[in-house]
C-alpha cells in the first residue's frame, strides 16, 4: 500500500506557523522578486484570488481585502519540509520525498488489513501537533491511486483530509469525480486530446485499453491506465540519478549597467552551481554564460552568450570564476540595462572516473573545495565565499515582504515572554 502526504497551501501554511496573528487571515506568497502569486491559503482562495497572477495587478485588491502578502522565504519552507519528512519517517521506513511539500510512503504488503483511514488521520494529527501544517493523506495500491486518493482527501465532498482507494467501489466513486486533468502524469496537452476522444474523467481513462493508449499516446499513458486499475507500474529510485546539466540564473531586483556588477552576479551563480556539482560528486567539462535585458524594454532585446570548455573537467569554483573574468568583455555592452544573467555547467560526469592529462596542469583542488563546503555547511551559507561576487550586491532578489527565518537564523528565533 502506498500513501501520499501533501501539504495544503505549503508556502502560505509555513508562513502561519510562527505568526499566530495571521492564522485566521488570508495569506498569499509571491515568487522571486515579488513578481507573481505562487501560493494562496484557502481563505485567500475563497476571496477569489488566484495563483500565477502578477502581483501588481492585484496589489490594490489584496490591500482592500486585508490580505497578508509575503515574499518567498525559501529557508523557512525547506526547514519546514525537513521537519515534515522527519515526522513521516516515524510512520514508515520507506519515505520518498517527491517535492518540497509532498512525500510518498510505501508500506509492507503484510499490513493489508490495517485501518488506513484511521492511520491517515493519525498522521495528519501528528504532523499538525509537531509541525503545525495541514496535510492531506491518500492511500492506494499504486502511486497513481494514492495520488488520486490524496486529491479526494482535500477536494471531494465527504472527505476530511484522509481517503483510501482499495476496492472497485472506492475507485469508481473517486475517479468518476476527478477530471482527467487531475490525474497524475496527464498534462494539459494530453488531457485536451483525451477529452477530444470523450475521455473526460479519471474513471473513463481507467476503462481504456492500455495497449491502445500506448499506440495513441505513449508508454507513460499506458502505465497510468494500468496504475488506475491497481497494477503497479511506477517506482522511485533509492538514489536519484545525477543531473547532466546544472544551471543557476535569476532576474535582478535592480538593473545592472556596469561590467563589475555583471561579473559579481555571474560569480554569485558560479558558487551556487559549483556547490550543487560537488554535492553529486561530479565535474563539468564545459560552461555556458549568458546575460540579457528584458524583452519588454523599450530598447531592442539583447542577449549575449559565451561558451568555454575545460581541458580537464573540474568542480573547482575558481576555474569557473576565471572563465567569467575572460567572458565579461564579450557579455557586456555599454548602455544595456541587464535584467537577467546566469550560467550552466555542461558535459557533467562522475568525478571518480576521470582521466588526467599528462601534459596539462591540474587546477582542480578537490581538498580546498571540500574544506570550503564543509565550513559553509557547518556554520551557514556564505560563511566562506569568493570575493569575486562582492560584499554589497545590487542584484539580490527583491523580497520586500520577507518574514523572519525563524528556524535557521539565530537572530530570528521566536521569543516567548511570560
Amino acid at each position: 500500500m502506498f500513501a501520499l502526504c501533501d501539504v495544503t497551501a505549503a508556502y502560505a501554511s509555513a508562513e502561519k506557523i510562527y505568526d499566530p496573528t495571521i492564522r485566521d487571515k488570508p495569506v498569499l506568497v509571491l515568487s522571486n522578486n515579488d513578481s507573481n502569486v505562487v501560493a494562496l491559503c484557502p481563505i485567500a482562495k475563497q476571496l477569489g484570488f488566484k495563483k500565477f497572477v502578477p502581483y501588481f495587478q492585484i496589489a490594490d485588491a489584496a490591500k482592500n481585502a486585508g490580505v497578508i502578502v509575503k515574499s518567498s522565504n525559501y529557508e523557512l519552507y525547506q526547514d519546514t519540509a525537513n521537519r515534515l519528512f522527519s515526522t513521516l519517517e516515524r510512520f514508515c521506513d520507506n519515505v520518498h520525498e517527491y517535492s518540497i511539500d509532498e512525500a510518498f510512503l510505501s508500506f509492507e504488503s503484510s499490513l493489508k488489513n490495517r485501518d488506513w483511514y484511521l492511520l491517515g488521520h493519525e498522521i495528519r494529527k501528528t504532523v499538525w501537533r509537531e509541525v503545525k501544517i495541514p496535510i492531506g493523506v491518500g492511500f492506494g495500491p499504486t502511486p497513481t491511486l494514492a495520488k488520486a486518493a490524496n486529491h479526494a482527501s482535500k477536494k471531494l465532498p465527504g472527505c476530511t483530509g484522509s481517503a483510501i482507494i482499495n476496492t472497485y467501489a472506492e475507485r469508481k466513486r473517486i475517479l468518476t469525480q476527478m477530471s482527467v486533468n487531475d490525474v497524475w502524469g496527464i498534462g494539459s496537452r494530453i488531457a485536451k486530446r483525451l477529452k477530444a476522444l470523450n475521455i473526460n474523467d479519471a474513471f473513463s481513462l481507467a476503462q481504456q485499453d492500455p495497449k491502445k493508449m500506448r499506440k495513441l499516446f505513449s508508454i507513460l499513458v499506458e502505465n497510468t491506465v494500468r496504475e488506475l486499475n491497481g497494477e503497479k507500474r511506477l517506482t522511485w529510485d533509492d538514489v536519484r540519478p545525477n543531473k547532466k546539466e546544472i544551471y543557476s540564473s535569476r532576474s535582478f531586483s535592480e538593473r545592472i549597467t556596469t561590467p563589475v556588477e555583471l561579473k559579481k552576479a555571474l560569480a554569485f551563480h558560479a558558487e551556487i552551481a559549483a556547490n550543487k556539482l560537488r554535492k553529486q560528486h561530479s565535474v563539468a567539462g564545459s560552461i555556458t554564460l549568458f546575460a540579457a535585458n528584458s524583452p519588454h524594454d523599450n530598447t531592442h532585446y539583447v542577449k549575449r552568450t559565451s561558451y568555454a570548455t575545460f581541458i580537464i573537467p573540474t568542480c573547482d569554483t575558481r576555474d569557473f570564476l576565471n572563465v567569467i573574468s575572460d567572458a565579461i568583455p564579450r557579455l557586456f555592452l555599454p548602455g544595456v540595462k541587464y535584467y537577467k544573467a546566469g550560467l550552466g555547467l555542461l558535459d557533467i560526469r562522475d568525478n571518480n572516473f576521470q582521466q588526467a592529462d599528462l601534459f596539462a596542469a591540474q587546477s582542480n583542488d578537490s581538498k580546498l573545495m571540500e574544506a570550503l563546503d564543509s565550513v559553509n555547511q557547518r556554520f551557514g551559507r556564505d560563511t566562506l565565499s569568493f570575493a569575486a561576487k562582492g560584499f554589497h550586491r545590487t542584484f539580490d532578489m527583491k523580497r520586500n515582504f520577507l518574514s523572519k527565518r525563524y528556524t535557521t537564523r539565530w537572530t530570528d528565533i521566536p521569543k516567548i515572554k511570560c
